[in-house]
């Protein structure tokens, strides 16, 4: 049977789980769709998604529809929660990307076509809600075709659209119009197409079909479609083009194990529970499975306890999965979200939007620190986003968020799952340091023996975005390469705090000399020594404060023109030539994401409510002296030598750890 794994993407509140309910309907998987506002949808099974209609959680459904099986992913669309719909983009065949017919095209959507084009993922484009007053779906697809590709081949016909009894037909390459249209697009795109073409004077339907899903796999082109999700219009006609179009171009010839796991869930009774997408080989009830963080040179290895298929929150059991199906393995206790299975020959990965605020997790009382502690760690392993932090002298739990609602989220899923109540700390923004300038840092660490590590770092900043590389010119005779490893596993742990206390970036540091001792090298010295001589050299170049920068849409009525173009440069944004239509005003304005915390408030209390605005990250861009701020320093800081020293072989002789 025909297997395809289809995600369905939005940008918050454009229909996309509603049209997932659907497509289940029709592929006779539920007996009546659910609803997002009855809180009775398939895929939005958490208490907490039911009572606030959001979906907060990647969820799977499956279905099949005239002989081909299909894995429904329904992703988050609220931008707090990309990093699930991040996890997702390198599983799917295809994805179905919903796009509201009165909003248009928004900030999310923008990032989410960006970013399923470079995954190498099928787009189709569902024009959503044709039946509400203000649906223009002929200008979103000129939209479309301005903002994401010419290439745009429309598969509906429209019948009554902004009324109740609006309907939709799939176009027919019977039609002269449709089959002219998909010609000339595709002719462009596929140069066999226009051969036989030029050839022949004419293509036949099936050459065309073909030539049309080919485009479509490549991503060179997209299909449009459109409906209404919640008055059931237009979901049968996106089943059909689904089989007849849709394929699944990611799987493997062979029968090598490759596989990447898209989410983390709890079991009760299981415990942690490893969704998977199978691309090559397959997995049995009882196997032992390898998997690997990417990044990562440790590979681990686990027993499949059980293998399931959700739909929803309900679960078989299936006892096995092969290449190109989805489904829920447990037993891998360690497994975290992101990592791979067996073999996988390319794996995309990208970043829809970047947590850019620190909170620290709070008990309600001392006692339960622990308890917070361990509910934390699993949350961290379903979303590794959270980069969670713990540092035990202190008895502080630090974790990084994206928005203000995944901390309602979680305060809710902690209180629900582990029965807790948790409190957060107000946010604080997350700041970067980088080098002012090249410069040399150096350590000597032979005393007190038995000790030997001298190190020689050459520190050099990069161009904003390029993060940390790392080099040596060192060779084995000078400091054995063992050792050197151990100078490339310890210096991204001592970038985590530069001058300021901020992790450090968009630098290269290279090893250029130093030295080990035959007899007096302690294997630890050079995890111990590493840190001190990179902040030695990171006095010598300085650092400059760096603060993430991130990018505003805003729509109001045309009358708050002046008010926020006089907001956006008291936040020290800029912004782009406003675009009015209808009575409305668009801004898109770079503000630093420091002074726009708030602001969706003060626009929704100025506007009362009618204005909407959306934000997506932008990069780093230098901090304007005394704008920014020092952060609280975790641990010994290795600037002071003696006390760093002494902790450092102290946890050494205790524990033979690592630093």
């Amino acid at each position: 049977m025909k297997t395809l794994t289809i995600g369905i993407v939005a940008h918050v509140d454009a229909g996309k789980t509603t049209l997932t309910e659907q497509l289940l309907y029709w592929g006779g998987a539920v007996r009546q769709a659910g609803s997002v506002d009855k809180g009775t949808a398939r895929t939005d099974f958490l208490t907490v998604e039911r009572e606030r209609g959001i979906s907060v959680r990647t969820s799977t459904a499956v279905l099949e529809y005239q002989g081909v099986q299909m894995n429904l992913i329904d992703t988050p669309g609220h931008v707090d929660f990309s990093a699930e719909v991040e996890r997702s983009l390198s599983v799917l065949d295809a994805a179905v990307l919903v796009i509201s017919a009165v909003e248009g095209i928004q900030a999310q959507t923008e990032i989410l076509y960006q970013s399923l084009r470079k995954a190498g993922v099928e787009v189709i484009l569902f024009i959503n809600k044709i039946d509400r007053v203000g649906s223009r779906a002929a200008e979103i697809v000129e939209e479309i075709r301005e903002q994401f590709t010419p290439a745009v081949v429309v598969c509906s016909k429209i019948f009554g659209e902004e009324t109740r009894d609006c309907t939709v037909q799939l176009r027919s390459f019977e039609e002269d119009k449709f089959r002219e249209e998909v010609l000339d697009t595709v002719s462009i795109l596929d140069d066999s197409v226009m051969e036989k073409y030029l050839e022949e004077g004419e293509v036949s339907t099936e050459t065309l079909k073909q030539a049309l899903a080919g485009c479509m796999a490549r991503g060179q082109l997209c299909p449009v479609l459109c409906g209404s999700s919640l008055m059931n219009i237009g979901v049968r006609e996106l089943l059909e083009f689904l089989v007849c179009y849709g394929s699944a171009v990611k799987n493997r010839d062979d029968d090598v194990l490759s596989g990447t796991v898209y989410q983390i869930t709890h079991d009760k009774t299981m415990g942690r529970v490893a969704h998977v997408r199978l691309f090559g080989g397959c997995i049995q009830n009882r196997d032992m499975v390898s998997f690997y963080t990417p990044g990562s040179d440790e590979k681990q290895q686990g027993k499949v306890s059980q293998i399931r298929r959700y739909s929803g929150s309900r679960a078989s059991d299936i006892g096995k999965v092969s290449g190109g199906q989805v489904a829920a393995l447990c037993g891998l206790s360690n497994i975290k979200a992101g990592d791979i299975l067996g073999e996988v020959e390319e794996s995309f990965h990208c970043h829809l939007s970047e947590p850019l605020l620190k909170v620290q997790v709070e008990p309600e009382t001392e006692g339960q620190l622990h308890q917070v502690l361990e509910c934390f760690r699993e949350l961290d392993a379903e979303d590794p986003a959270l980069q969670l932090e713990y540092y035990p002298e202190e008895k502080e739990i630090d974790i990084c968020i994206t928005g203000m609602v995944q901390l309602e989220i979680l305060e809710e899923l902690v209180r629900e799952r582990y029965g807790l109540s948790v409190h957060f700390s107000p946010p604080t923004v997350l700041y970067r340091e980088t080098p002012s300038a090249p410069g040399r840092g150096v350590e000597a660490y032979t005393m007190p023996k038995p000790c030997w590590a001298i190190i020689e770092l050459a520190i050099e900043p990069l161009p904003r975005g390029s993060g940390f590389i790392y080099d040596s010119r060192v060779p084995n005779e000078q400091i054995l390469y063992r050792y050197q490893n151990h100078i490339r596993q310890a210096l991204p742990r001592a970038l985590r705090q530069g001058l300021y206390n901020w992790p450090v970036t968009d630098l290269k540091v290279t090893l250029t000399g130093g030295s080990h001792h035959i007899f007096h090298t302690h294997p630890l010295d050079f995890f111990l020594a590493t840190p001190m001589a990179l902040m030695n050299g990171l006095m010598n170049t300085g650092t400059t404060l760096l603060e993430p920068i991130q990018i505003l849409r805003i729509t109001a009525g045309e009358e708050f023109s002046g008010k926020i173009m006089g907001d956006v440069i008291a936040m020290r944004g800029s912004f782009d030539t406003p675009v009015i239509r209808k009575g409305n005003v668009t801004f898109e304005a770079r503000v630093p994401v420091s002074e726009s915390l708030q602001y969706s408030i003060r626009l929704a209390s100025m506007t009362s409510g009618r204005g909407t605005m959306s934000a997506h990250f932008d990069g780093y861009e230098i901090c304007p002296q005394g704008k920014g701020k020092t952060a609280k320093r975790h641990g010994v800081n290795p600037l002071d030598r003696e006390k760093w020293i002494l902790v450092q072989r102290s946890a050494m002789n205790g524990a033979g750890a690592e630093m």
